[in-house]
């Protein structure tokens, strides 16, 4: 009698045994926290040299070996650096064409981007394909033309000179409406649409709260660089008229032929602590746009 052979129970896959590392939490090492720590001391060293410089004299801060420690002559730079070029007023102005260029670029971009994204119209392709287009011509470009309307428009070291041509940026509408490809669904939409909803409510309750993470991270770039815009604000406003803080701190520390370093040095930080304090109510909205999408389900 010849013997047969299960097949079936020889060729079952084993599913009872696990590899020991199944669902095994994975812990950072002693390397990681290292590597961790160098990473943020190379980070922020600028700025804390920054501080040791502004408590310096000008003459101590070009000396060399640098100084690596806090001297006794912060309050001292800071008053300085306040009062020569009228801090205050130059701080208040960039803080409104900062604001005001931050969210009217959110607000505009988010519009545009939901529309690129989620709303079919004729020409949508070739209309995004200028709007991208147009990010590839230098800014450097359009100085002349922009300074003879803002001239012929008596708008010479106003506010609204710097404030009117960032309304809107072509980033921020690529930007949006890449996100909201991925994270609007076309079918909330059109159920919104079929509950009886007008397009202004659909955009407040539907497309805003879903494009929140992506609205923060936008708003922190932006906001970033229109408070460190530097090259059309100063040539729209003056530094004794009606300057930003970039503008101010181009004049800074001047005086009998020499610059004080430490005075520059010193405006620089305080143009540095607005833009912490953004990050660290931002931050945790910036990272999590940031990381949005990275986990599929």
């Amino acid at each position: 009698m010849t013997r047969t052979r299960d097949t079936t129970t020889a060729r079952a896959p084993r599913t009872g045994r696990l590899r020991p590392s199944a669902g095994r939490q994975h812990h950072a090492g002693p390397l990681t926290y290292v590597l961790l720590g160098l990473a943020a001391l190379v980070s922020l060293f600028p700025l804390y040299w920054n501080l040791v410089a502004a408590s310096h004299t000008g003459e101590r801060v070009v000396e060399a070996p640098a100084p690596l420690l806090p001297g006794p002559r912060l309050l001292d730079n800071l008053s300085f650096a306040w009062n020569q070029v009228d801090m205050g007023e130059a701080l208040v102005n960039t803080t409104i064409v900062a604001g005001l260029v931050t969210l009217s670029t959110v607000l505009f971009s988010t519009l545009a981007g939901f529309a690129f994204a989620k709303l079919p119209f004729k020409g949508r392709g070739a209309l995004l394909a200028l709007v991208v287009a147009t990010m590839t011509i230098p800014p450097q470009l359009s100085v002349i033309p922009l300074y003879q309307i803002i001239t012929d428009l008596g708008w010479v070291d106003r506010l609204q000179a710097v404030v009117l041509p960032s309304l809107v940026a072509a980033f921020g509408v690529f930007f949006m409406r890449q996100f909201l490809i991925e994270a609007l669904p076309t079918e909330l939409v059109e159920a919104a649409r079929i509950d009886g909803a007008h397009s202004l409510r659909i955009i407040w309750h539907v497309v805003f709260p879903v494009a929140r993470p992506a609205m923060a991270v936008l708003g922190m770039l932006v906001f970033v660089q229109a408070w460190n815009d530097f090259f059309w604000p100063f040539i729209a406003l003056t530094p004794d008229g009606n300057p930003t803080l970039q503008v101010a701190l181009a004049g800074l520390g001047a005086g009998n032929h020499t610059v004080n370093q430490a005075v520059v040095l010193t405006g620089a930080l305080i143009s540095t602590v607005p833009l912490l304090l953004v990050f660290a109510v931002l931050g945790k909205h910036v990272v999590g746009g940031i990381t949005a999408g990275a986990v599929k389900t």
